[in-house]
């Protein structure tokens, strides 16, 4: 081995932790033969909440260290951001394996069981990403892959003439938009959150530091719910919520369990005692309802009455699973707005009701900030029609995500207020905001620290530069925070030559009209957007032109100066574990693995000149390319090849690719592996084959036992002699 840095893979969840079991071996024979070691750290959650009861190394701790080195090499694949009802979940299946672990205390009685939910508590929401992510993003389609999507297009469903499918939010009217107020600080100093004179929390404030403080008006949000409800009901449209609890850890599932209240008035009035009395939380959903309500004596009236409701079709409520009868309330991680809004999208502004038909949908998005952005895609289709694959332009992202930027940083100082009054924000020279709240509001303070708002100019810059295509900040002079960084943004564009480039600031609905009018024309463009907005338009636009946001490049040049290369989007990763378990058949893509690959072996070209890791580069650049070329995804029904199947076929093209290369001693060592995956595809395939349709146990949902995993996705002995051999 030659002493070219390693590259860490991460341990995850669900569906592309089980395709990790089959591809890693087959990475690693082929980057140890030059020089590049690739090694497994777990922060998967089940990993996650053993290191938080000191039962297993702090893996995230640690990478949160490699994020600040100059040769920081992380490949991180989507891990599950958990709500309370997952980590339950997950701590029972721990306790199932024999770990001696603690239940978890949704409403703590003394301190213990404080101390106990507040260790658990790291584990929840967006718990992985804040860590690594220690720079800014850079999201956009491999030109192969925008290729083949435009040479094969998926199907997007027209929408119908005269659609009534739109989006609903609040449009300022109480929201978070509407409440928002924006300072940049001028020194390093100690700032203070207080609800009438009592300290909810502090925190250490950075000179250039920008602080958003806002908060969503309860009474309001109940208000624009109802409204919702009627007009659903009077203009015969699916209800749908939107929302992303997994991220808003704090915020959001409190917003779904209003809706889920209001939804179901009358139901929670009936039996509010009882609910009180079996600790029911709306804020957790029907799922959890559900195991609060077992074994009472009113069990099934409960349920039927929660029933007739949805049966009633006034309105019609936007369903989840209509085959388990779980609806959009099933819990609160079950609709995630930046993978479900583009659903409603693809299939014509409709969503599914009880029955599995299709119908328009209205779209609830209840704050304004962001919801602009889902009105105005479906508005689009509504007047403008689908979106032809085949032509469509591409969107490129720059993020500004780099140090818990934004909301998505905000879980620590984001509180349901106790009681009405004045929260103040308070910095060294005296208040810097303060708002007027009721009790049950959700008051937030962001932050976005100015390093990453430099990097973020600077990255736009060098991507601009090299497309050669407009690129557009998502900045509303008329939104606080926004205000805040136009200034900065046009201060720090001074130090770099724009000669010649062509880079403008619009307000969302703008940016969206411009994006998506060019997109028509076959026409590409760098969205320059906050955090939030980076998740959203990074999942819309790669559904509509790729099928999947699995296949985008999503690349964070680390601030430090190394590479997290983050892969795919695990939003369908339950449903494909479900189907493997159930069949044998594991249809996730690993294409965002293998190109993340690919960028992370030319993040070490970049830095260390080696021929041996160059001509393994480019092979697997020629990899990637047959994998596409040859169509090699993985099929999505039982008795396809399946994930396992395109890992083979990676491995083939890989191995020929290096047999043909330029590079004598790889090519020495990798010719009998191409012409032994060859000459033995047919065995291969018909032992990969062999195991579809047949259930299969892994040990854990959350924890599999490693060895069952492997031996379910490693089921060819054909493949396996010749990739360990290598």
């Amino acid at each position: 081995m030659s002493k070219l840095p390693k590259i860490i893979w991460s341990k995850i969840d669900e569906a592309p932790a089980l395709a990790t079991y089959s591809l890693l071996p087959i990475v690693n024979a082929f980057t140890q033969a030059a020089g590049v070691e690739v090694v497994e750290k777990d922060i998967s959650l089940a990993g996650r909440v053993l290191a938080a009861m000191g039962l297993a190394e702090d893996e995230l701790t640690k990478l949160g260290d490699v994020v600040l080195e100059e040769d920081g090499n992380i490949i991180k694949l989507p891990n599950i951001s958990a709500s309370v009802g997952q980590l339950k979940d997950c701590i029972a299946e721990l306790q199932g394996q024999g770990y001696d672990i603690p239940n978890y205390p949704e409403n703590p009685t003394n301190a213990d069981e404080e101390a106990i939910q507040a260790k658990y508590g790291v584990c929840l929401g967006s718990a992985v990403n804040p860590v690594l992510r220690e720079g800014n993003s850079d999201r956009r389609a491999a030109k192969a892959v925008k290729r083949f999507a435009q040479n094969n297009p998926h199907r997007l469903r027209d929408f119908a003439e005269n659609s009534g499918a739109y989006v609903a939010h609040m449009g300022g009217k109480g929201d978070f938009f509407a409440h928002e107020k924006s300072v940049t600080l001028d020194k390093d100093q100690k700032v203070t959150i207080a609800l009438n004179g009592k300290e909810l929390t502090s925190i250490d404030a950075l000179a250039g530091e920008v602080l958003d403080g806002t908060f969503m008006s309860i009474s309001a949000l109940r208000a624009f719910y109802k409204q919702t409800i009627a007009d659903a009901k009077e203009k015969g449209l699916i209800w749908s919520l939107h929302l992303k609890a997994t991220m808003m850890k704090i915020s959001d599932p409190i917003m779904f369990g209003h809706a889920f209240e209001i939804f179901f008035e009358d139901v929670f009035a009936k039996y509010a005692d009882t609910f009180a009395e079996l600790g029911v939380n709306p804020n957790m959903g029907m799922s959890d309802l559900e195991k609060k309500i077992a074994g009472h004596a009113k069990e099934a009236e409960i349920k039927a009455d929660f029933q007739a409701v949805v049966d009633s079709d006034a309105p019609k409520l936007a369903m989840v699973d209509s085959d388990k009868g779980q609806t959009n309330f099933n819990a609160s991680n079950d609709v995630i707005i930046d993978a479900s809004m583009p659903v409603v999208v693809r299939e014509g502004g409709k969503q599914w009701d009880r029955t599995g038909a299709a119908g328009e949908t209205v779209a609830v998005v209840p704050d304004s900030t962001y919801a602009m952005f889902h009105e105005e895609m479906v508005a689009d289709c509504v007047k403008n029609g689908q979106y032809d694959v085949s032509t469509m332009g591409t969107m490129q992202n720059i993020g500004l995500m780099a140090q818990k930027a934004e909301e998505y940083g905000s879980h620590p100082t984001t509180f349901e207020l106790a009681e009405a009054g004045t929260v103040t924000v308070t910095g060294e020279d005296g208040v810097l905001m303060s708002f007027e709240c009721e009790a049950g509001d959700i008051w937030r303070l962001a932050r976005t620290k100015d390093i990453p708002i430099r990097d973020w100019v600077r990255l736009t810059v060098e991507r601009t530069r090299l497309e050669g295509i407009p690129a557009v900040f998502w900045l509303d002079e008329n939104r606080a925070h926004d205000a805040e960084l136009i200034k900065k943004v046009n201060e720090y564009l001074k130090d770099y030559d724009t000669d010649g480039l062509d880079i403008q600031f619009m307000k969302v609905t703008d940016a969206t009209r411009f994006t998506n009018a060019r997109v028509r024309e076959g026409k590409n463009t760098i969205a320059v957007t906050g955090n939030v907005l980076r998740d959203h338009l990074t999942d819309m636009y790669p559904i509509l032109e790729l099928g999947t946001s699995a296949k985008m490049l999503s690349i964070v040049p680390l601030i430090a100066g190394g590479g997290l290369y983050e892969t795919g989007a695990g939003g369908s990763a339950p449903k494909h574990v479900d189907q493997f378990l159930a069949e044998g058949h594991l249809r996730w893509d690993s294409l965002g693995e293998i190109l993340a690959l690919a960028e992370s072996l030319r993040f070490i070209g970049q830095k260390h000149d080696d021929a041996k890791l160059q001509a393994l580069t480019e092979a697997l650049d020629v990899a990637n390319n047959g994998y596409l070329d040859n169509n090699k995804e993985p099929g999505r029904k039982v008795g396809q090849p399946d994930n396992k199947a395109s890992h083979f076929f990676v491995a083939q093209y890989w191995a020929d690719a290096l047999a043909k290369g330029d590079n004598a001693e790889l090519a020495e060592k990798f010719a009998p592996v191409a012409a032994a995956l060859k000459d033995n595809e047919a065995k291969i395939m018909e032992e990969l084959l062999a195991v579809e349709g047949k259930a299969q146990d892994v040990g854990g949902y959350f924890h599999p036992n490693d060895e069952l995993a492997a031996k379910a996705m490693r089921p060819s002995a054909t493949l396996n002699a010749i990739i360990d051999a290598i």
